[in-house]
Order: structure tokens, then C-alpha cells, then sequence
């Protein structure tokens, strides 16, 4: 006759009720040490590629960067499809891998990508600023702050985001710190061509100036018995006073950027997304939490940090 585990449980109930008392006490514990998520974790088995080649026309973008980039993301052979649209001094191309793939083996395809990419890199033409890589849209951000500063100038706001962001990273579970909102500052160079036109200045000259001017070169350097050092030569601008002081030099004549040109700081046009929070313009820290991790005890990680940062910061902020 066999083994009848119902006779065995009858005849030993102590050791059946110990059993299952210590079952029911690490069950109880383990499931107080889950983690804790707003969203489950999805693979988007998508990347988009971006290409910008500042002043080249649609069809020279189409021609000299997007078509080599669809060429060697063919190669890979793991894709649905491939998407591309080329515009005036931009490439855009999304690879969508094959839904047969696994979420394990998407890195190594991302992987793969970047170094094809990487390998013709230097055949794209000069100038060319890129190609950067985003593979990260399953990113969910759980937790998302406002920062503002009446009467604080744009750049001292973004510096202040810079520090959150950067403090905000070592809290316990947190994963991804993204500032929103954002607006690239740049200095603007309006050229007057009335002014151009009666001065007798070619466009060209004022380009080519410039960019000799701001450019970065290597000086060399020099050998001591006990020391390299490297020479820096100076004179990049530094402020907008200088910029519209620089002279541009025609026929024997000197001319100024100030002259020609307006000059001044200023945002992209158009603008980016903007964050606003009660009506005023606003920086946000959107925070997402590490996988595995616990959303409660993130949100009173976060809130606790948030109470010491605004000691820190300066009144009004």
C-alpha cells in the first residue's frame, strides 16, 4: 500500500500546523517586500534616430544622411519596418524591430545599431551634428515637480533645476531625473541685409569670421624636464559686447558685427514645450522609479528630500 498523505497529516497535526503557520508567517512577509508600481515595465521595441545637418536642403539630407542610415540599419535584418522623413538640415528615421523578438534581446539590437551607426559616422558630411539615439519610451514618470522663480532670471532658474536634478538622483529607488520644459538660450545674429548691401559686405564674410573666431584648435604645447603643458590661446567670445565689437575687415575696410547686425539673447523660434505652474513659467523634475522598486516609499523619499532641497534654496524659488 502507498504513502497516504492523509493519514500521515491526521496522525501528525502538530507538525501539519507548524507547517503551515510558517508558511502563512513568510508569505505575510514577502508580500509586505514587494515592490510596488503604478505601471508594469514594457519593452518598446522602437529607436529613433536623429540626424541634424545645420544650412543642407531636404533633398540633400535625404540623399547624403538618411538613405545610409535606412542602408545599415537594413543590415541588422531584425525590423518591421523602417520609417524615414527628411526635412531642411534634419533626418529623422524610427526602426521598429520585429515583434518576434524578445524583450532580452532588444538592448543587444540597440546595441548592434549604434555601433553600425557609429562605423559610417565619418562618411556623413562635414558639419553634420549627430546621429543621437532614443530608445527610451517606456520610461513612466510617476512623479513630476515644478520649479519656479518669480523675479529669477531663465538662466539661474535652469541652474537651479541642475542642482535638484543632480540631488534628486541619489535618493533610494529613484531611477530617471529629466528636467521638463526647457528652452535652449542662444545668442542671435539678425544680419541687416540693407545694412550688407550699402556697406558692400558679402554674408559669407561675416559667417567665416565668425566661426574662425569661436573655433576650437589645439595650440600645442610645450616640454619642460618635468611637465607637459598645453597652451590655450584665447579669445572666443565671452559676452554679447564683444560679438557686436568684432571686426570684419572688406576691400582694406573694418567693419563691426554691431554694424550689420543686431545682436542679442534669446530663446529657439519656435519654442519647445514650455512647463507653466499657476500661470508662471516653470522647470520640472519628472522622476521615475528604479525597477523593482516601491512607489510609496518612493513618494515619502522624495517628499522628505523636497523639504531639506527647499531649505536650500533662495527665497521666492
Amino acid at each position: 500500500m502507498g504513502f497516504n498523505l492523509s493519514a500521515w497529516s491526521l496522525r501528525n497535526r502538530q507538525i501539519v500546523v507548524f507547517v503551515m503557520l510558517l508558511i502563512a508567517v513568510v508569505g505575510a512577509l514577502s508580500y509586505s517586500k514587494l515592490g510596488q508600481s503604478e505601471d508594469p515595465p514594457f519593452t518598446f521595441k522602437a529607436m529613433v534616430i536623429t540626424t541634424h545637418w545645420p544650412g543642407a536642403t531636404a533633398e540633400e539630407v535625404s540623399r547624403q544622411i538618411t538613405e545610409r542610415i535606412e542602408k545599415k540599419l537594413m543590415e541588422t535584418g531584425e525590423y518591421d519596418r523602417i520609417v524615414s522623413f527628411s526635412r531642411p538640415g534634419e533626418s529623422t528615421v524610427t526602426f521598429m524591430a520585429n515583434d518576434a523578438l524578445r524583450s532580452r534581446d532588444i538592448p543587444d539590437l540597440w546595441y548592434q545599431i549604434r555601433k553600425k551607426i557609429g562605423d559610417i559616422r565619418h562618411t556623413l558630411p562635414a558639419g553634420t551634428l549627430g546621429p543621437f539615439f532614443n530608445d527610451e519610451f517606456g520610461t513612466t514618470f510617476g512623479n513630476i515637480y515644478a520649479l519656479t522663480g518669480k523675479g529669477f532670471d531663465y538662466a539661474v532658474l535652469k541652474d537651479y533645476a541642475d542642482r535638484l536634478q543632480l540631488q534628486l538622483q541619489r535618493v533610494q529607488s529613484v531611477g530617471k531625473v529629466e528636467l521638463v520644459g526647457l528652452q535652449d538660450e542662444k545668442i542671435w545674429i539678425e544680419l541687416s541685409n540693407v545694412k550688407l548691401a550699402t556697406l558692400g559686405v558679402p554674408l559669407e564674410s561675416v559667417r567665416q569670421a565668425l566661426q574662425a573666431q569661436n573655433s576650437v584648435a589645439a595650440a600645442g604645447f610645450v616640454e619642460t624636464l618635468s611637465d607637459r603643458v598645453q597652451l590655450r590661446v584665447t579669445g572666443s567670445f565671452q559676452t554679447l559686447k564683444e560679438i557686436r565689437d568684432f571686426p570684419i575687415r572688406v576691400d582694406g575696410q573694418t567693419f563691426r558685427i554691431g554694424d550689420v547686425a543686431k545682436v542679442y539673447r534669446g530663446f529657439n523660434d519656435p519654442p519647445a514645450p514650455r512647463m507653466r505652474f499657476m500661470g508662471e513659467p516653470a522647470i520640472g523634475l519628472a522622476v521615475s522609479m528604479k525597477s523593482g522598486g516601491d512607489i510609496l516609499l518612493l513618494g515619502e523619499a522624495l517628499q522628505h528630500e523636497f523639504a531639506r532641497l527647499q531649505q536650500e534654496l533662495p527665497a521666492g524659488m
